[in-house]
């Protein structure tokens, strides 16, 4: 895919996981296992970056540091929602969840390139 196509795809996910975390959260989602939501934070956010790292061209830190500035304005919203909280420990898994995506994206590349080398 191109990275226009990307793009697009990163606007529609900010667009649509946002709408998802300002959504109320009841019945059998919530009782799967306890912290299901810090689990669903960490992947959405991990796919995040990994669509945001296909869509622009630029540093990693920057990338790890505009999806961390968009947990915390997440986690601000769902603080303002009175069917939600905000949640420290959902901010770090969302940052996690990103930093994640970048270390093992960086392991796989040196793997790979030093195996084709």
């Amino acid at each position: 895919m191109t990275r226009r196509v990307y793009k697009g795809l990163f606007l529609i996910s900010l667009v649509v996981f946002t709408m998802l975390f300002a959504k109320e959260v009841k019945g059998a989602a919530v009782n799967l296992f306890p912290h299901i939501d810090k689990v669903a934070h960490f992947g959405i956010f991990f796919i995040l970056a990994f669509i945001m790292d296909k869509a622009f061209k630029i540093p990693f830190i920057v990338q790890v540091i505009l999806l961390s500035l968009y947990g915390a304005a997440i986690e601000w919203m769902q603080g303002m929602l009175p069917h939600r909280q905000a949640s420290v420990a959902d901010f770090v898994a969302d940052a996690c969840g990103a930093a994640s995506y970048f270390v093992l994206h960086y392991i796989w590349q040196t793997r790979w390139q030093k195996k084709n080398s």
